[in-house]
């Protein structure tokens, strides 16, 4: 896939100024998971080539949860395409896609659960599945 840049200096500081890491999803998220008891570790590399972090990490399952955002991660339920710099947009979220299934992929060849958890995901309703599956790891072990 060809390397396209932001359609100007203006665009790319916008973009630059996004959260990846803090952002106001995954607080929600950590705050409901945290009252549920369960305990994690935060942005934890699961892969070193091609480097992988994952947001939210629970180590002894060996259960991952990346928190993507809607937009840039294509969800299939709120998923437009830009406008602006169309084919930037397009590259973007393709390789993005491209990239959240091989890390799936390689994570799960390995062991690890993924579950991902999208922007407009309700946090309490998203805790709830994680720790359902978290428990449900720790009783087999």
């Amino acid at each position: 896939m060809s390397r396209v840049s932001p359609s100007s200096h203006e665009a790319s500081l916008r973009m630059a100024r996004v959260r990846q890491k803090g952002t106001g999803t995954e607080l929600s998220l950590r705050k409901e998971l945290h009252a549920r008891g369960l305990r994690y570790r935060l942005y934890v590399p699961l892969l070193i080539k091609p480097r992988r972090v994952a947001d939210i990490v629970f180590p002894r399952t060996k259960v991952a949860v990346f928190v993507d955002g809607c937009f840039w991660h294509g969800c299939p339920e709120h998923a437009s395409w830009p406008k602006s710099n169309a084919q930037f947009g397009r590259d973007k979220i393709k390789a993005n896609r491209a990239r959240d299934a091989d890390t799936d992929r390689r994570l799960s060849a390995s062991g690890w659960r993924i579950i991902r958890v999208w922007a407009h995901e309700r946090a309490g309703e998203a805790a709830d599945r994680i720790g359902k599956f978290v428990r449900g790891r720790s009783e087999l072990q």
